[in-house]
């Protein structure tokens, strides 16, 4: 007889050949992404198992990463996918991102805006709103604390100095560092960016907070304004104005 076979739900493949079982047999790393997503879908739709499922996803959103940045409503447009396995999906995800950035935590000083990049990519470079985060640092440079200033949409994050300098106080840091992301991917600060900058500098300056850095995430490519020189020029212009001279 002919024809397409159809194919058959998981629970009817050979106890070898199901992910679960090879899974806790052999280890997570013996199976393909697709049927990792599989186990977390655990079934599939009429005609597609779990793991037909998992490949779909994969080619849909073009691999892990575009469905990392998939949202709730993106992955409702695939068939098959519930509330219920929206939700395991990017709860499994997350973890998967947080375990990352415990992997690149800063251990002892922050030392260079690399180490800030580092740190911060893996949670901030997909994001599709900018996020404004904070990092609250003692007298050793050393990480006490990393806050949330703001959260806004695809092109801005309304971002007050007066509320991190206050939050700076709060947590008792001698110095800080501010991030944040461009969705867009490319790191070049805007006009804005550098006027915040600047009045953060100029903040820090009367509260005897150090700013060290303004790191902007893009994809896969940082702009840092300790090294471009910028904190250093806002310095030395909050100087001038205060009548400071620089011999």
């Amino acid at each position: 007889m002919g024809g397409k076979r159809y194919p058959r739900a998981i629970k009817e493949w050979p106890e070898g050949e199901r992910p679960r079982e090879r899974l806790l047999k052999h280890g997570p790393q013996q199976l393909t992404t697709a049927e990792l997503l599989g186990i977390l879908c655990r079934t599939g739709v009429r005609g597609q198992s779990a793991v037909d499922l998992g490949r779909e996803l994969l080619q849909t959103f073009g691999g892990l990463r575009g469905l990392s940045a998939a949202d709730a409503h993106d992955l409702r447009a695939v068939k098959g996918l519930g509330s219920a396995k929206i939700a395991e999906l990017q709860a499994a995800l997350e973890l998967g991102r947080r375990s990352l950035s415990e992997a690149k935590q800063i251990k002892g000083k922050v030392e260079s805006s690399e180490d800030v990049h580092a740190f911060l990519l893996p949670e901030m470079r997909d994001l599709k709103k900018e996020v404004f985060r904070v990092l609250l640092l003692n007298g050793q440079n050393e990480i006490v604390d990393v806050r949330t200033a703001s959260e806004g949409s695809l092109t801005e994050s309304p971002v007050y100095p007066r509320e991190i300098m206050q939050m700076a106080n709060r947590h008792h840091a001698a110095a800080l560092i501010v991030a944040h992301n461009h969705p867009s991917g490319n790191p070049k600060p805007s006009a804005t960016d550098k006027t915040i900058t600047e009045e953060l500098v100029f903040a820090g300056k009367i509260m005897r907070v150090k700013v060290l850095d303004h790191v902007i995430i893009g994809d896969d490519r940082y702009f840092s304004f300790a090294d471009a020189g910028l904190i250093a020029e806002y310095e030395r212009a909050y100087d001038r104005r205060r009548g400071v001279r620089h011999d």
